[in-house]
């Protein structure tokens, strides 16, 4: 299921990106603001996921952490879009990594950049 809904995102996320009016569609307007502005928003996502965690913690209660990560999720992908990426490229980077140590993979990104 979950592959399904980051298909049919993705490709709603190509259409908008190539054809809608920025006037009409919200994805569209991102683009055309720029990365910048895609970018602000990640971080923005980002921060307000991080303090619902936080809450969450607290609280016990997940559905704010929950909407927010969808929130980050969604601008990540809007941001890959607009980079010419798709979630399969992540998605295929998650299955690369699997039977590798967390710390293995972590000293070969050092090792690499």
């Amino acid at each position: 299921m979950s592959n399904d809904i980051l298909k049919q995102l993705t490709d709603i996320l190509e259409t908008r990106k190539q054809i809608a009016d920025a006037e009409t569609s919200y994805v569209a307007s991102l683009h055309l603001k720029g990365l910048n502005k895609i970018l602000e928003k990640v971080s923005e996502e980002c921060t307000e996921a991080i303090l619902a965690a936080k809450d969450a913690q607290t609280s016990g209660d997940n559905a704010d952490l929950i909407y927010e990560t969808a929130d980050l999720w969604f601008h990540s992908m809007v941001m890959l879009s607009h980079m010419g990426e798709t979630a399969d490229a992540v998605l295929n980077e998650l299955a690369r990594r699997f039977n590798i140590s967390g710390h293995d993979e972590k000293a070969s990104r050092i090792s690499n950049h």
